[in-house]
């Protein structure tokens, strides 16, 4: 249960907020919820989501891949609830993979690269950080500087995500729900909503 009013005060800068975030999602976000009981957080958080959208240098799978595995090191599932929504739904990235991603380490569907991304986003996860001068060289390996620095800045920021949600005590709002889709049909109610929301969905906003 969230350890903060979901019901902030109604400002016009929440109105608009909300009135954008129901467009691309269907819902307001929890997280942007509970951060708008502070306008200038909320507003500098908003913006800043919106520059990190802007971020091209890096596949898109393999950022969705590092910011599950830092949302899991962490515990946040409110994170990995809509993560999972995300990346399957938005970005296309098969589902076993993302199903796979806290228990990587003793899975087969991910690549060299895919598994260096995962080990390296749990390394600048740790408390404090582990990652080494070998995992930055093999990474090196596939990865020019520009991705390199993407990968790290959107490990960062999901921790910034991750924290501030757990913190905060947000949990799973039901996106993961959407992507469930009856064998032999269709997908109807809540599945159907998550599909059409999926077309206009991005890097969360607060």
């Amino acid at each position: 249960m969230a350890r903060i009013s979901l019901d902030p005060p109604n400002t016009l800068s929440y109105r608009i907020g909300t009135r954008f975030a129901r467009r691309r999602y269907g819902t307001m976000l929890d997280p942007g919820a509970a951060v708008a009981h502070n306008t200038k957080v909320a507003r500098s958080y908003a913006l800043f989501e919106l520059g990190v959208e802007r971020w091209r240098a890096l596949d898109r799978s393999l950022k969705d891949l590092a910011v599950m595995a830092a949302a899991a090191s962490i515990g946040c599932a409110w994170c990995l609830d809509f993560g999972y929504w995300e990346a399957t739904m938005n970005h296309k990235v098969p589902a076993e993979k993302i199903r796979a991603v806290p228990g990587w380490r003793d899975s087969d569907v991910f690549t060299e690269l895919e598994r260096l991304v995962l080990e390296y986003a749990e390394a600048m996860t740790d408390t404090p950080p582990s990652v080494t001068d070998e995992m930055v060289a093999r990474l090196s390996a596939h990865l020019s500087e520009a991705e390199l620095v993407e990968l790290t800045a959107i490990v960062a920021v999901e921790n910034l995500r991750s924290r501030i949600n757990s913190a905060l005590g947000l949990t799973a709002q039901g996106f993961k729900d959407r992507c469930e889709i009856p064998a032999g049909g269709p997908a109807t109610g809540a599945a159907a909503a998550g599909t059409a929301a999926a077309g206009t969905a991005g890097q969360r906003p607060a």
